[in-house]
């Protein structure tokens, strides 16, 4: 077989990380990177062996591109991949507006190129034994909690678009539900939000980001009506807790009362979740399957972080300043 042509558009942070990746892969030649940067780009190129290019010349020379460019570029970047017939894993979220999301959606079709979008997290391993788990439980409630402290980069999406997102993303692949009613808050100017969305078929799911927060954390708990599963994104862990039984007990003549409960910890895979979303990636593209994120999946999230981000505003005057400045 031969080797898949890649470039990469964007090279920040995400980006540098994606370079990387396709330049490990002994199936893929890294044709290039662009960047509107070309100083970090040429940075970036000289790393890898490869060349700093213009986005024409790239677009022109490569069979799949990734995109990692700021969101507010994300639609013209795919959309002039798309337009060149080029295969595309644009970063989340899709695009900045849901209008933007349809067309390229479309346009994809229309020009039979995939089009998958970067949702990382539905590709670390302790999600994906997760996903597998929940297919024979009855879901009450998810309860997820995406912190850190502040970042040294610009970033311009809110916590919401940012963060938050991520764990939509999942709560969403969990449910064939449709939203039917939310409510958010945020403070600190969109660094800081929290959420509660109810789906029609029953879960209910709360969220929590955080840019302020001096304490990294990533993790999603399940309740069931069988058991609890937690799921710690970083560490890569997944604990089933089942039958809770409640009992008193005596202890140097004091009378306690305590839950004794099982505790299973399920195999899950190793590996770094962007490089198995890369792989999924280029599979689709060469096997011309339906990619694991669609352009459909990352529209849905899109729009209820918008709808989320949308309330929190509401709450937060530093951020709808910030909103109207822009």
């Amino acid at each position: 077989m031969s080797k898949l042509r890649a470039g990469v558009v964007g090279t920040g942070a995400m980006g540098t990380h994606h370079a990387r990746i396709y330049a490990e892969n002994r199936d893929v030649e890294l044709v290039g990177v662009s960047d509107a940067d070309r100083k970090r780009a040429q940075s970036v190129a000289r790393q890898h062996d490869t060349d700093e290019l213009p986005l024409e010349r790239l677009l022109a020379g490569v069979d799949v591109v990734s995109v990692a460019v700021p969101t507010e570029f994300h639609y013209q970047v795919a959309g002039d991949a798309i337009d060149a017939g080029v295969n595309v894993l644009v970063e989340k979220p899709l695009v900045a507006r849901p209008p933007h999301g349809e067309e390229l959606i479309q346009r994809a079709r229309d020009a039979g190129v995939t089009l998958q979008v970067g949702h990382v997290e539905r590709f670390n391993p302790a999600v994906q034994t997760t996903l597998g788990l929940i297919e024979d439980l009855n879901v009450i409630a998810v309860d997820a909690h995406r912190l850190g402290p502040p970042v040294d980069r610009t970033i311009s999406d809110s916590v919401v678009l940012d963060l938050m997102i991520h764990d939509l993303d999942v709560a969403l692949a969990m449910t064939e539900g449709s939203v039917e009613d939310v409510a958010a808050t945020g403070i600190r100017g969109g660094d800081y939000a929290t959420a509660t969305v109810r789906f029609d078929d029953g879960i209910v799911g709360q969220f929590t980001a955080s840019r302020v927060t001096q304490q990294k954390v990533r993790t999603l708990s399940i309740t069931a009506e069988e058991c609890r599963v937690v799921v710690d994104y970083a560490d890569q862990s997944v604990r089933v807790h089942r039958q809770s039984v409640p009992e008193y007990v005596q202890q140097d003549g004091d009378v306690r009362f305590r839950h004794e409960s099982l505790v299973e910890r399920p195999a899950v895979d190793s590996g770094e979740p962007l490089e198995r979303e890369i792989d999924a990636f280029l599979d689709t593209v060469r096997e011309g399957q339906t990619p694991a994120v669609t352009g459909e999946d990352g529209l849905r999230a899109l729009r209820l972080a918008r709808d989320l981000d949308a309330l929190a505003c509401e709450h937060d005057d530093a951020a709808v300043a910030s909103l109207q400045r822009h």
